[in-house]
């Protein structure tokens, strides 16, 4: 059964680690409208995921887990930068890393909306 309240927190936070991850990166350089809008999404989706997943395992493997997964897409952008290509890829998944762990801890931990485990009684 989906956890609503999970569900909205997890994907505010994910909103947030885009927007953080967005100016983080623009600190360096300016970025083109397309490099921040698909940064945040790509953060947010971190986020929405957490919140619909029922995947069984320890909150922060959870977090971990998927913000290393949805980050491989975006992180494959880093070899169209001549150069850095490793250095993008490995920061990308590492960053994914750390804002599903976060993600993960403000949602369960701080909010105290945990994924449902188990089916509702009929």
């Amino acid at each position: 059964m989906l956890n609503t309240k999970r569900l909205i927190i997890a994907t505010i936070f994910g909103v947030l680690s885009g927007f953080i991850c967005w100016i983080l990166s623009a600190s360096s350089s300016p970025t083109t409208w397309y490099f921040a809008v698909s940064t945040i999404i790509a953060r947010t989706l971190i986020g929405f995921t957490i919140g619909i997943s029922i995947l069984k395992m320890k909150w922060w493997l959870h977090g971990i887990t998927i913000g290393a997964l949805f980050s491989l897409p975006m992180a494959l952008q880093g070899f169209y930068v001549p150069g850095k290509e490793w250095f993008i890829l490995i920061g990308t998944i590492v960053m994914g890393i750390i804002y599903g762990f976060f993600i993960e801890l403000f949602t369960t931990v701080v909010f105290k909306q945990g994924a449902q485990t188990t089916a509702p009684a009929p």
